[in-house]
Parts: structure tokens; sequence; C-alpha cells
């Protein structure tokens, strides 16, 4: 069965991703739910809730509120939001309730726009995806709102913007969100990991970086993507600004305590055999870090990287694969005879049965952001 789980706890899903990519940027979240799932995300999923404030909003649906599609009553809520507290954007983000019902985003889009004097968007998670397919779509939409935006002034104006970094070497981090780096704040690690590589200007969007940053996406010199969910958003500056991406974890401490671990376990006196097949589990793109920094001290290791959640083809490598299921991951584990695997607590909950070493590597999508 494709959605029972035994073992593991569910996944953060795309709401949670789509409220996380937005956070920090000083808009007016909107939940289209009746509070359960914003409970969820500001309680579980959004660990800077407890740190950090935003302007994260249910709407507070009622029965024949969903029934009868009364969306007049949601923008009127977003409306009386806005003249009390402010906002830079709106986004209203969607949930099991409005997907069954069929709202029609854009008629709500274009309704609070005309209520709020603000820029508003849309990202219509429907509750039964996780959260990296919301957090790419809410990507995605914010960038191109602010650009089009900055475009359509521009072009109003009849000038071209001079950027303040125009003869500044500057880069661009897209993908920060704390269930994909297990961390709350990341801006001075990644500015001094990019400075010592040549850049004077570092934008870590969303974590660090607000909507001042986004207005200037289209002017940096490179891309560097850290989490799959962001791939879309790269590609899309990449073909609209001539843009280059790369993909990166920028995070070499987690690499290396891994790389320790499993030095300590190949080293260790009692072993049988060599440890020379290993499982990844993780986001896409710190899997593939850590697998190349093992290969620097065995090129010969077989490493394979798995992944419950986004897997980009142009990432993968012969036998990494995409898991569907709880019990599939279990069985391929124990079939494959892997001898170590590397990946959160909660998947060795689930490897009961499993006589290899287990190192850990958190991911907050499957159990939290400490």
């Amino acid at each position: 069965m494709k959605g029972l789980l035994k073992y593991l706890s569910p996944f953060a899903p795309d709401q949670s991703g789509a409220v996380s990519a937005l956070y920090t940027y000083g808009g007016i979240i909107v939940i289209c739910d009746a509070g359960g799932c914003t409970g969820n995300i500001c309680g579980f999923d959004e660990p800077r809730w407890f740190e950090s404030k935003s302007a994260v909003f249910s709407a507070g649906l009622r029965d024949m509120d969903a029934i009868l599609g009364r969306d007049d009553r949601l923008v009127e809520k977003l409306r009386l939001a806005a003249d009390q507290i402010g906002g830079k954007f709106a986004a209203i983000i969607g949930t099991p309730v409005p997907a069954v019902i069929a709202t029609d985003y854009r008629a709500l889009v274009r309704m609070a726009e005309k209520k709020c004097d603000m820029p508003v968007l849309a990202v219509e998670c429907t509750g039964t995806r996780l959260y990296d397919e919301g957090a790419g779509e809410a990507y995605l939409n914010l960038f191109k709102k602010i650009l089009g935006l900055q475009a359509k002034e521009a072009a109003e104006e009849s000038v071209k913007k001079v950027s303040d970094i125009e003869s500044a070497p500057a880069v661009g981090i897209l993908g920060l969100i704390p269930m994909d780096v297990g961390r709350l704040t990341v801006k001075d690690e990644l500015e001094s990991h990019y400075k010592a590589k040549g850049y004077e200007k570092v934008y870590c969007y969303g974590m660090g970086d607000g909507l001042d940053a986004v207005a200037h996406a289209g002017e940096v010199d490179k891309n560097v993507v850290v989490a799959p969910a962001a791939l879309p958003l790269a590609r899309f500056l990449e073909k609209e600004y001539g843009i280059p991406y790369e993909t990166e974890y920028p995070f070499p401490e987690d690499a290396d305590r891994i790389a320790e671990e499993f030095s300590c376990i190949e080293q260790s006196p009692d072993k049988e055999k060599s440890f020379d097949k290993v499982l990844i589990i993780h986001q896409q793109v710190a899997a593939n870090e850590i697998r190349r920094k093992l290969r620097q001290s065995d090129p010969d290791l077989q490493i394979i990287c798995g992944s419950f959640f986004l897997m980009d083809d142009e990432l993968k490598e012969e036998g990494d694969l995409h898991f569907e299921r709880e019990d599939e991951f279990i069985d391929y584990v124990l079939q494959e005879g892997f001898d170590t695997v590397i990946g959160d607590a909660m998947f060795k909950r689930a490897l009961r049965d499993f006589k290899g070493k287990y190192i850990t590597f958190d991911h907050g999508a499957v159990s939290g952001v400490n």
C-alpha cells in the first residue's frame, strides 16, 4: 500500500514547503484551510516560527465557505489584514479543501490584487504531494511575480535600472529552506564560503536576504542550487536571463563529519569485511555531495543515492532511485546487501533487520529541524 507508514512519520507536505519558501520575504501568507494545516506548518514543519515571526494566517474556512466557494470572504479577510499590518505582497497557499472544490486561483489572485493594492500570488498545493514540490512552485511563482513587476515598471518609466552590483561579481543561492539544509540561519556561513571563491555579493534568497534581493535575481553572474526543488527556478532564470547555474551543497562540515564517521567504520579492527556498498538517502543535492566526499578517499566505493523526494534525471548516476513506499525502501536495503546506510534517524527505525552500519544525516522534512 503506497501511503501506509508503519515506522516512518508522514513527510512534510507541499503546503509546508510553499510556506517555508516564502516565510521571510515580508509578505502576508494565507493558508486556505480551516486551521489544521496552519497548525501543523507552524508547530512542526517551520522551525523559524519559534524564533522569528512571519505573517502566516489561516483562511479559517468553514463548511459552508468551502461548499459555496465564498472567495469574496477570503479576499475581504486578506484586505483587512493588509490594512492592519501591511505587507510587500500576499500569497495564497492551497490545501486539500480548495483542491477538492476546484478553487479558481487565478480569479482569486485578480480579486485580491484589486482589493488589496499589492502583488498577490498563488501556490496551488493539494496536501497530497511532498514539501519540495510546493517549495519549488513557490520559488518560481514569487520570482516570476517580482521580476515581472520590475520589468513592467522599467518599461513604463522607459529607463533601464542600474544595479548596485553591476561591476561586482555576484552569486545567488537558490533552494534555502530549513527542511533542506537543516539550519535556521545561513547568511554568514554562505557569505564566507562564496566570498572565498571571489564573489563580492552573495544573495541568500529566503534565508538572510529578502524581497529586495529577488529584484536583483536577473543580474547575478551565477546561481547555486542547494536542493532539487529550486531547479525549475534556476532553469527559468537561465532561459530568461542567461544566468548559468550549478548544484552544490555548500555546507562542508556536514560532509566532513559523515566522511570521518565512515572512515572510523572502515578502520575498525573488528570489522569482518570491507564496507564498500553504501546507500545515501536524503534530498538529492545533499546526497550527491556526500557521495563526492566519500569517493575522495575511496574511488572504488559503490554508492547509491536514493530519496522519497524529487530526483532530477540530470543529477542521477546509474543506480540512483526514487522510493514511493516505506516497504519498498525496507526491502531494497535488505535485498541489495548494503554495508552502510546514511540518512535521517527516522529511516533507521524502519530498518530493524538491517545488520550494517547506520550514519545519521538529519533531513528536516523527514523528522523535523532541530
